[in-house]
């Protein structure tokens, strides 16, 4: 278990319950503001003009926004605590959801989702820093469950989302609306939050030194994400195209993976307590890896609708405990490490997807998949790192 908190690092929680649910709040609001603009693309797309290339262009915002952001909110909760940052990247965020609605081209839109991506990429570090704070209050993990919140947001904001397109609702209505809500309710969970105050006056701030640890976790990190970025982006394109299953089948493929990840983090921190980290990481990567190395060598659909089931599984709580882990990097505030091992995360999720592609260009797409069950095998081999970093906080 983490070592007990140094008195810098002293922390005030009103209740551990209200500040569980303001924390787990948080989670959901994000992957229901990032799921409630997924749902509109088609929209924006159409309305736009937009080719399949212009768009994908303008959606490099959205990555490249969090990828800048995310090291200086890092920064920032070190000099003024995760509270004030979430609060203010929350709000942001929910205010610039507004702008793609109203953007007229390509470029504007790409301008409005890398301002909304910036907000969502320093909420994500600062979000994650409360979780850290907060477990190491309560003394177990608890931060796989927050990330099966933010799975839950994100299945909430689609699903909403689809039925106001559906009924015709603008998309400018559409996002203002959700944009108050979510408003409204950061400012209302803002006395639950946990707050780590500032270092006093004349102490240096907490500053992050490379270490083993550290690109261990980073490594990890990217190794993760490059598998859910491949899975999300590749599954649907592998039935339709290579099993030549029809489209409601296709989408089905990361269905079924995103729900045993959200059925996996639920239960994450209670195997987590009785298994250990280091062995729940390898064990869910070891399962991933059996699971997609079997749908891909037995090439039909049922066995490749069970391996997504086994990746969605085993990769469920790989990233929240790395994430917990990078927070114990330094005993003073889990801003540095967590900055620098979502960065690692993010560029192995916006690298994964198009070096899949590459691959499946020159060679074939099952050769291309095959290359998540390696970086899956990587990050079972690597998975000590997990607990690493108790010992050097």
């Amino acid at each position: 278990m983490p070592e007990a908190l140094s008195p810098s690092r002293s922390e005030r929680v009103p209740s551990p319950r209200a500040a569980r649910i303001a924390v787990g709040a948080l989670f959901f609001i994000c992957g229901f503001a990032f799921a409630t603009w997924v749902s509109r693309i088609p929209v924006v797309q159409q309305a736009l003009g937009l080719t399949p290339a212009t768009l994908g262009a303008a959606l490099m915002g959205l990555g490249a926004g969090s990828f800048l952001s995310m090291p200086v909110a890092g920064w920032l909760i070190t000099r003024m605590g995760s509270r004030r940052v979430v609060l203010v990247a929350t709000l942001a965020g929910a205010a610039l959801l507004i702008l793609p609605a109203w953007a007229w081209n390509a470029v504007t839109l790409g301008a409005a989702l890398t301002l909304f991506g910036a907000a969502m990429g320093a909420m994500d570090v600062a979000m994650n820093a409360q979780g850290v704070e907060l477990e190491h209050r309560v003394g177990r993990p608890i931060l796989s469950g927050f990330h099966a919140l933010f799975s839950f947001g994100g299945m909430s904001g689609a699903a909403i989302g689809g039925v106001l397109a559906a009924a015709g609702l603008s998309v400018a209505v559409h996002f203002g609306i959700i944009a108050a809500l979510l408003g409204v309710i950061a400012v209302a969970i803002l006395p639950s939050l946990v707050e780590t105050p500032p270092p006093p006056p004349g102490e240096p701030g907490s500053r992050l030194r490379v270490s083993p640890a550290m690109v261990g976790l980073s490594v990890l990190a990217a190794c993760f994400f490059i598998c859910e970025g491949a899975m999300a982006d590749w599954t649907p394109v592998y039935l339709s195209s290579v099993l030549g299953s029809g489209p409601g089948v296709a989408a089905a493929g990361y269905a079924v993976f995103s729900a045993a990840m959200t059925i996996g983090r639920l239960s994450g921190d209670w195997l987590t307590v009785r298994v250990g980290r280091t062995r729940i990481v390898r064990i869910g990567a070891l399962l991933a890896a059996a699971g997609l190395s079997a749908a891909l060598l037995i090439g039909t659909v049922p066995a490749a609708l069970i391996g997504f089931v086994c990746a969605g599984a085993g990769f469920s709580v790989a990233v929240p405990l790395v994430f917990s882990a990078a927070g114990r990097l330094d005993s003073r505030s889990a801003g540095p490490g967590l900055a620098a091992v979502t960065t690692a995360g993010y560029l192995g999720f916006l690298a994964g997807p198009p070096l899949i592609g590459f691959i499946a260009e020159a060679f074939t797409l099952p050769l291309a998949l095959a290359l998540i069950v390696l970086f899956a095998l990587v990050g079972a081999a690597l998975a000590g790192h997990v607990s690493v970093a108790d010992s050097s906080s």
